[in-house]
């Protein structure tokens, strides 16, 4: 029977507390249309050392927060598809490694030049060259961008960088007593641990899904079975259960019944978000005076500089300067790896002071909900900076074919090519001849290109590419890109040129949609409540002049 009197000392008091005033912060925060992040965080920061410590036992809390950690991680692997980061797989595997290499070893130079000594300086570098695959891949996933051309490269870059991290802690273990012999060891067991888990989840972990499949709850249990036996693996090899869970879901993900994993285990995820960024707010201990300016260098380098280096990288892959900047914008933070990493280095080896581990958590929570609100405002950010980009298409290291007939007057102009736009295209396809399509993925105007089908590679809201195609000579022009400020741009300067041109557009949202419509859009389709089959009738109507746009809307 539990003990009435040990309730507030208790596990349970803990969690109710700050499940509570999470809660309260977040529901604040709603309420103000502020992103919910920083709500958990600032709940931490109440409830911890800095606050008012109304929790005591930090190591319970953090206890849960790791497997939290774990189990998030484990999550954001099913909901990893690698057969869709095929088509990214050369900017994402040599973009990922340059990137981290080129990061770390400018948090390198920059600790060494405020006087840090060796060991700190090179954990200053790995810590600043890492992003958060399980922010990133939740805002992406609110933001219903996961399928996008630079959520794939985001996703792709973090999957190299997590497998990095599997050596680099390794390498971190060896330090202390440069070996070339033990550093090799220890990045072989590395290696072994990933062939390992890659051979029994080929092996082992299907047959074993097969038959759990039958039963929602059994693959319930087995796939949390899963989670924590690869983490328990991780743990007793030397190292994260952090890393061994992400594995068990990248490689889950590759089953048949990944969807079905995630919809029986996800209910767990937002419980497990909100212990993570409350325990991170817990451990914020104030950073003395003298190392603010070292701070605010580890922000810049973090929030700036890497975001610089990913932008140069994506533009030398040859990919335009919306899909750079989005990618590279998305990823400056600090990741959940990172903080692994410190914690290894000051509890487990010692090899970190107190005040460098409140300097990395502190740099770790300002750049997430810095990330948390630019997140919120990266295409509006980019439509006001995209004038100056065009510098980094200049440093393409591939040739993009522009050629086209110019004296193409389409009927239809489609921008987008991915999902809805696919669907369009392949649906209209007694159109071909007189549809133009945008797009910034290489791959698909490849694709396209050998289908004999009219495109450009470009980005949608450079004006000199509209000019190009003769866009004001179209009757209709879809946006198949669910992105409301860049339908808003092109909905204003298309009906800028052609008042008559029917514009339609595609949006997630319903107050998306109402936007569009008070800015005379002529029609927006929303994917989740009226089919493309459908959209697709209206369309050909509209081309066989058998109804009109007010029909239709009506």
């Amino acid at each position: 029977m539990v003990n009435i009197i040990n309730i507030p000392t208790s596990l349970l008091f803990d969690i109710s507390i700050i499940i509570i005033i999470a809660t309260i912060l977040a529901y604040f925060l709603r309420m103000i249309k502020q992103p919910l992040i920083p709500a958990y965080i600032i709940a931490g920061v109440i409830l911890g050392p800095i606050g008012f410590n109304l929790i005591n036992d930090l190591t319970l809390v953090n206890s849960l927060s790791e497997i939290g950690i774990a189990f998030l991680l484990f999550i954001v692997g099913l909901e990893i598809d690698l057969k869709k980061l095929r088509s990214v797989g050369t900017i994402s595997i040599f973009g990922g490694i340059i990137q981290v290499a080129l990061t770390a070893l400018i948090g390198f130079v920059a600790a060494q030049l405020f006087g840090f000594s060796l060991i700190p300086s090179i954990y200053v570098g790995f810590i600043l060259a890492f992003s958060s695959t399980m922010l990133v891949v939740k805002i992406l996933k609110d933001k219903d961008q996961v399928d996008t051309l630079h959520g794939k490269i985001m996703i792709g870059i973090l999957l190299i960088q997590d497998l990095l991290v599997i050596f680099i802690l390794s390498f971190l273990s060896t330090i202390s007593y440069f070996n070339i012999s033990i550093i090799l060891i220890a990045l072989l067991k590395g290696a072994i641990f990933i062939l390992f888990s890659l051979l029994i989840g080929k092996f082992v972990l299907r047959k074993l899904l097969e038959f759990a499949a039958k039963s929602e709850e059994l693959l319930f249990l087995c796939s949390l079975s899963i989670c924590f036996l690869f983490a328990l693996f991780a743990y007793y090899i030397g190292f994260s259960i952090a890393i061994g869970a992400f594995l068990a879901g990248v490689i889950l993900a590759s089953s048949p019944y990944s969807l079905e994993i995630i919809s029986t285990v996800g209910n767990l995820k937002n419980f497990f978000v909100t212990i993570f960024f409350v325990s991170l707010g817990m451990q914020l201990v104030l950073v003395p005076k003298g190392m603010i300016s070292i701070l605010f260098i580890f922000l810049l380098l973090t929030i700036i500089i890497k975001p610089l280096i990913i932008m140069i990288l994506t533009s030398l892959f040859g990919y335009e300067k919306r899909t750079s900047f989005l990618t590279s914008f998305g990823l400056g933070q600090i990741s959940e790896f990172s903080l692994i990493m410190v914690s290894f280095g000051f509890y487990t080896l010692n090899q970190l002071s107190q005040n460098f581990f409140s300097l990395m958590i502190f740099a770790t929570i300002i750049s997430m909900i810095i990330t948390s609100y630019t997140a919120k405002y990266d295409a509006r950010l980019y439509m006001k900076l995209s004038r100056y980009l065009q510098i980094f298409e200049k440093l393409s290291l591939t040739e993009k074919k522009f050629e086209f007939n110019k004296k193409i007057k389409p009927m239809i102009v489609l921008i987008g090519c991915h999902r809805m736009g696919s669907i369009f295209l392949k649906l209209l396809d007694s159109y071909n001849k007189d549809i133009f399509v945008i797009d910034h993925n290489p791959e698909i105007i490849k694709s396209l290109m050998q289908k004999n089908i009219n495109c450009i590679y470009g980005d949608c809201t450079n004006i000199e590419i509209l000019k190009k195609i003769n866009v004001r000579t179209a009757r209709i022009v879809i946006s198949a890109i669910p992105d409301l400020e860049i339908n808003r741009f092109l909905l204003k300067y298309i009906k800028s040129l052609n008042k008559d041109v029917l514009f339609i557009a595609t949006q997630n949202h319903l107050h998306e949609a109402l936007k569009l419509y008070e800015l005379n859009a002529d029609y927006v389709i929303m994917p989740h409540i009226s089919t493309s089959e459908s959209s697709i009738s209206l369309l050909k109507s509209l081309l066989k002049n058998k109804t009109s746009i007010r029909e239709i809307r009506s």
